[in-house]
């Protein structure tokens, strides 16, 4: 019995979300338009690691960098309607994690 493949869009898309900080970013955009040192103040990343996910969102569509050219320039960052999307997923998860991760298991990290 030939063994089932995985659909590599689902490989793919569970690649992209599995990177470290990746799902959180997204999460976090999904409150509105913010900029670098907001989110990674609230996530409490490195500015490399940040800086490394929001242009790999960028290149996936996911994420949309805004200039706001003001002195100093402003840069934005929000959720394309593909980012959007992720919203169902990511809620479904957080709802998983209410019912099912222990305060223990949070703790131990």
């Amino acid at each position: 019995m030939a063994q089932p493949t995985i659909c590599p869009k689902f490989e793919k898309a569970i690649s992209l979300l599995s990177q470290r900080w990746t799902a959180l970013v997204i999460y976090q955009l999904l409150q509105g338009k913010q900029r670098f040192t907001e989110i990674q103040s609230t996530i409490g990343i490195s500015g490399k690691v940040l800086s490394e996910r929001l242009k790999e969102l960028e290149r996936e569509d996911i994420v949309k960098r805004e200039v706001i050219p003001e002195t100093p320039v402003v840069i934005e960052y929000s959720l394309t309607e593909k980012g959007h999307a992720m919203e169902p997923i990511l809620r479904t998860i957080e709802s998983w994690s209410q019912g099912w991760v222990r305060e223990t298991d949070v703790a131990t990290e």
